[in-house]
């Protein structure tokens, strides 16, 4: 074969290659590995419709991260949120889920720790004198020590999923803001919880600024859908007991789903 016809072809081999290897890697790096983790904000506790292989866990097939799934179609997906879980129980019973291979995290955390459900029965059942006091101190709980576990347990999903983007989620607010004459918990209550809410968020987004993640602050996407507003998102007092101040159904499809999609849209865009 002449020299110059062996050239050229030789050539268009090594460039055929070439664009296979990066064809590969490309899809290599577009793989997405998706793991839920978090409590019953992320499991789907008060959206009903539970997978009943996971007990007590609450995982909903109403869940935004099943939502988001369903839509993406991740490479793979594990979902490992449980319903009353603390940073303390994620780092022990769920972070087994997360490999060197995983790219996507999200994750709710914090509520348990500063004691959402006893702070909600006492403002259900007790005085408002009682609930103010529940509320501060839960607060101050807030600000001093979640913090420090907050950073704990970011760190490890860190040292677990080096390469993973992860997406901490927040909270919405329980009442819609001056809610005068709604049925329930009286105005000071409400303001006291809507306060709350406020403060966890924000220990939350700080600690997520720490951990240099991407933080969904979900209060925008659920307001005018609290409780009270007469399109509410999420359930009041209702049986079972505990799905009570949960997002609903259309809350995790209305209000999670939407925040998700666009943090996990920004995170993975830095990892390429």
């Amino acid at each position: 074969m002449h020299a110059s016809r062996l050239g050229v072809i030789t050539l268009g081999s090594l460039m055929f290659t070439a664009c296979s290897f990066v064809a590969a890697g490309s899809a290599s790096a577009a793989a997405t590995h998706y793991v839920a983790l978090g409590d019953s904000y992320s499991s789907g506790t008060g959206a009903g419709s539970y997978d009943p292989g996971a007990g007590a866990c609450n995982r909903s097939a109403n869940a935004y991260p099943r939502l988001w799934a369903a839509a993406k179609s991740p490479d793979s997906f594990t979902f490992a949120a449980c319903s009353g879980a603390t940073t303390a129980s994620v780092a022990s019973g769920q972070l087994g889920s997360l490999t060197s291979t995983t790219t996507l995290v999200t994750i709710t955390v914090g509520g348990n720790d500063a004691g959402f459900a006893k702070v909600m029965e006492t403002c259900v059942l007790q005085s408002t004198a009682n609930c103010e006091t529940a509320v501060k101190n839960a607060e101050t709980y807030m600000q001093n020590t979640l913090p420090g576990r907050l950073d704990s347990v970011y760190g490890s999903i860190r040292s677990r999923a080096s390469s993973a983007r992860v997406v901490v989620l927040g909270y919405p607010r329980l009442y819609i803001p001056n809610s005068a004459g709604c049925v329930g918990l009286n105005q000071t209550k409400r303001t006291v919880l809507n306060r709350a809410a406020d403060t966890l968020n924000t220990s939350i987004e700080k600690a997520v600024a720490r951990a240099g993640f991407v933080f969904s602050d979900v209060r925008d996407e659920f307001s005018g859908h609290e409780l009270c507003s007469g399109d509410g998102w999420l359930n009041s007092v209702t049986y079972p007991i505990g799905d009570s101040y949960h997002p609903t159904a259309r809350g995790h499809a209305n209000g999670y789903l939407p925040a998700v999609n666009s943090a996990a849209r920004r995170a993975l865009a830095l990892q390429r």
